[in-house]
């Protein structure tokens, strides 16, 4: 049961960051595309924007799909965690800790779920296991 509940975490936890990278790669599921996520970067002093737009969307993007799928997990949690580190300093920690004052709650547990994961392993269920 252990082993269903890992992959019920990485999936859900995956596939939303994967989420995230198409909204900013592609502008899908109500995204703004590199575009107009790169100008917003710009906007909080990340240069050059779409430069970073692409950086955060394909860390996000191809990171989730590689935890998601339980490969090189380790790596993809370091991706999405230096991405969520990223937010925080940038964007959420100004404003505490509460996502409701849109501070670094949400970003914090994203950063707790992929590490713990990566260090406890990925599971039966995964593409690691099959590849040991």
């Amino acid at each position: 049961m252990m082993h269903i509940g890992i992959l019920l975490i990485r999936l859900a936890v995956g596939l939303t960051f994967v989420g995230h990278g198409a909204q900013k790669l592609f502008g899908w599921f109500g995204g703004y595309g590199l575009k107009g996520t790169g100008g917003w970067l710009e906007s909080i002093g990340l240069k050059p924007g779409v430069t970073m737009a692409l950086i955060a969307g394909l860390a996000e993007f191809v990171g989730g799909l590689l935890f998601a799928l339980g490969l090189f997990t380790p790596f993809a949690a370091l991706l999405l965690a230096a991405t969520m580190v990223v937010a925080i300093v940038k964007v959420h920690a100004p404003n505490g800790f509460w996502v409701t004052q849109n501070g670094f709650e949400y970003n914090f547990i994203l950063i707790v779920v992929v590490i713990g994961i990566a260090l406890i392993g990925a599971g039966d269920y995964s593409i690691d296991a099959l590849i040991k």
